[in-house]
């Protein structure tokens, strides 16, 4: 009997793994891997390490057209985060290049200054419509919420979703926004034989459609990491994903060590209450 149990559900877990396979290739989305994220499940915690070094991709590389308008120059000193000095961080906001907008002044004109602690990263774009006329009409988008806004997007039968749901619940899985900007990074290439490309376009396997407007922008060796890192474009992704998932995020570590303490919390409540209980009715005949 228990081998007959053990075969059916080996049986439904096949089905359900190769519906959903074949799902994904007959909706033609490419599959995203899951990566080994150090935050990610009930446990991860942000590598403070990582998220230094994800800074530098983005202010060598990203910031030359993304902002981070939702992060503060003092969010890079606090603790859960990249945790620079902050001496250094006041320099970089003095030294960085796409200054604040101020004002007015006593001759009632608005003014450029240098960025202060309490400051946002600003990109270097004033607004939506200067952004669109120096990229042809694309908008880059801020990267301060885009491991948030973005997702892993999977198209099974609609009765497999529920295994998928409780899957995710029992893994605690929250990365999708990580994993889809780590393939889209990884995503470049030469499009297929057959596929047209619209002029100003790169193909892209990852993006919807495949045809994406921003050009590749890592390559080996383009930043040049202070630690040993090596300098390499899967390195580079991996640590600005896991930046700008903390940029999205940035009271994860906290929420997690007070969700341990909370639970902890109610297994004592719910132990002290049990043994009350029994105390209380122990001399009472039922």
């Amino acid at each position: 009997m228990k081998q007959r149990i053990s075969l059916t559900l080996l049986f439904a877990l096949s089905a359900i793994l190769a519906a959903t396979s074949v799902s994904a290739e007959e909706g033609g989305h490419p599959e995203i891997v899951r990566q080994p994220w150090s935050f990610s499940g009930f446990t991860g915690q942000f590598d403070t390490a990582q998220l230094q070094r994800g800074f530098q991709v983005y202010k060598d590389v990203c910031s030359n057209c993304h902002g981070l308008k939702r992060v503060a120059f003092r969010n890079l000193v606090q603790r859960g985060g990249p945790e620079f000095p902050e001496a250094a961080v006041k320099d970089l906001a003095k030294a960085w290049p796409n200054q604040i907008t101020d004002g007015p002044n006593d001759e009632g004109k608005m003014f450029e200054r240098p960025a202060l602690l309490s400051d946002p990263i600003r990109g270097p774009y004033h607004n939506d419509q200067e952004a669109r006329a120096a990229q042809n009409g694309a908008l880059p988008p801020d990267l301060s919420l885009i491991a948030r806004a973005r997702n892993v997007e999977r198209n099974p039968s609609w009765w497999i979703h529920p295994f998928l749901m409780l899957g995710d619940i029992a893994e605690a899985y929250q990365e999708g926004g990580a994993d889809y900007i780590y393939a889209l990074l990884n995503g470049f290439s030469d499009p297929p034989d057959g596929f047209k490309l619209v002029d100003g376009k790169f193909y892209n396997k990852v993006f919807p459609g495949h045809q994406i407007s921003m050009p590749p922008p890592l390559t080996d060796g383009v930043v040049q990491y202070q630690d040993g890192t090596p300098s390499t474009v899967e390195n580079y992704s991996r640590d600005v994903v896991a930046f700008l998932s903390w940029a999205a995020d940035p009271s994860l570590d906290t929420r997690k060590q007070i969700g341990w303490q909370v639970i902890l919390y109610l297994i004592v409540t719910t132990v002290l209450l049990y043994l009350g209980k029994k105390r209380i009715w122990a001399s009472i005949k039922h």
